[in-house]
This record gives structure tokens, sequence and C-alpha cells, in this order.
């Protein structure tokens, strides 16, 4: 890891009855790192996210971002801090044109100072949304309702919106899932060059494990809510644990 720590997780718990989803996880990510979370079903990655980002209360632990603790904030003043996620299945409005969709969501990072819909024509924000049309080369669809553009457009929107928001630190949950082999590393190398643009801190979860060996840089391994590797990626998806537990892969 290089550059200052974004964010600093220390002996983070979830239970869930008698269920452990999050095991003493201790983990810390630099300024513009770009990290993959990997992991089987039920290993505990959605959950490190859904505890990071505020949408799960923890059991214990801490997670310090820049420094101030995160524990106990609701998710929208954590989103307003700067970290920021887009989902597995896009969370956008269908019945609104793909443009609008941006300028609700530019409108929701206006931190506190009393932006709302009345403010979302605003010629400035107009401008900053196009732009990221632009960056995220959705433009084409810019009128377009988002429940009729393909998945990988939904995708790519879902993303610009969390950028929208003045992401910092952001997660991405499966971000090319359900989007057809041929295009997910089109839609990834678009995602991967606007963060760079903006110079966020990247943590994606993904199965695909090409995407993962192609775009992250450093991988985290989860099993069992735990975290059971951590470093390069060439070095976590070698290791035999990780192998056994994780990707299934055996070396020839």
């Amino acid at each position: 890891m290089t550059g200052s720590p974004v964010l600093e997780v220390r002996r983070l718990t979830k239970l869930f009855d008698q269920v452990v989803a999050a095991r003493d996880i201790d983990v810390t990510i630099a300024t513009e790192e770009v990290v993959s979370i990997i992991g089987a079903n039920g290993a505990g990655k959605t959950t490190f996210v859904n505890l990071v980002t505020g949408y799960t209360h923890p059991s214990g632990g801490s997670i310090r971002f820049r420094g101030q603790e995160l524990v106990g904030l609701p998710p929208r003043e954590i989103t307003r801090l700067g970290v920021c996620r887009s989902f597995q299945m896009p969370q956008v409005f269908s019945t609104m044109s793909v443009l609008e969709n941006l300028m609700i969501a530019h409108g929701l990072s206006d931190r506190g100072r009393g932006a709302g819909l009345s403010a979302l024509a605003s010629r400035d924000r107009v401008a900053a949304c196009e732009e990221l049309l632009s960056v995220y080369r959705i433009e084409a669809y810019r009128d377009r309702p988002a429940a009729v553009v393909p998945q990988g457009v939904r995708k790519l929107l879902d993303i610009a919106m969390a950028t929208a928001r003045e992401a910092t630190l952001l997660f991405l949950d499966e971000p090319t899932s359900g989007i057809a082999t041929e295009e997910k590393f089109a839609v990834m190398d678009i995602v991967m060059a606007a963060l760079a643009q903006r110079k966020a801190t990247v943590v994606f979860i993904e199965h695909d494990i090409d995407i993962v060996e192609r775009y992250g840089r450093r991988v985290l391994a989860f099993h069992e809510g735990g975290i059971l590797a951590d470093g390069p990626a060439a070095d976590v998806l070698g290791d035999a644990r990780v192998r056994e537990h994780v990707t299934g892969r055996r070396r020839a």
C-alpha cells in the first residue's frame, strides 16, 4: 500500500443472531488505490461494503474515513462525506431520462446547502452532468428513459451517479454482472479511466477473475466473514488457500 490512508477498518465484526457475517476485519486502503474484493457467495463481501457505507450497523469495531469515525452515521451522511457506492442491480429512476438521473444525483451531492429539485436546472449543474455523460460515454442516451437503455449503459449510469455525488472512495458491487461477455472489458475500461481522472479510490466486488486480474492492483480475498488473503493480485490469486476456498483453480 502506498499513499495516505483513506479508509482504516479495525476489528470490524457483524453478527446476525449467531451467524458471523464479518469477523475481526482489519484493513487499510490508501488514496487512489484500486482494490478488488473476491470471495464465494456468503463470504462477507457485500456485508463489508454495507458496513462501511452505513447500510448495516456493526456489532463491534471501528471504521474511519480520512480519520473520521463512520460507525453510527446514516448512509446519506456517509455519502456526503465522499464514501459512495454503486449496486449489483443499478439503482436508477427508470421513468426518468439518463440526464435527469444524473441531475438528481448531482443535487444530492450539494452537501447540506439546501439543494433540491428546484435547483436541478441550474446551468452549472447541467454542464457538470453533460460532462459526466461524455466521460462515461453515454451521451447518446441523454434523453432516453433509464428503463429502456441497455444493461451496460444502466451500469455506467449507476456508477456515474455515484461519481456525481463527489465520491472520494467508491465501492462498486459487481460492476460487470449482467453485461455481455464481449462488452465487460469495454465497460470496465470506461469506468476505470473515468475514476482515475477524478483520482478516486476504488474498491470493487467481482466474481469474474479475468476482470480481477486485469483491473485489481490489490486483492482482498474474503472467506467466512474474514480476510483470507490481502496483497497484489498475482500473489493472492496464486495463494493455495484462495484457490481452494475462492477461485477453485489448481496449478497444473
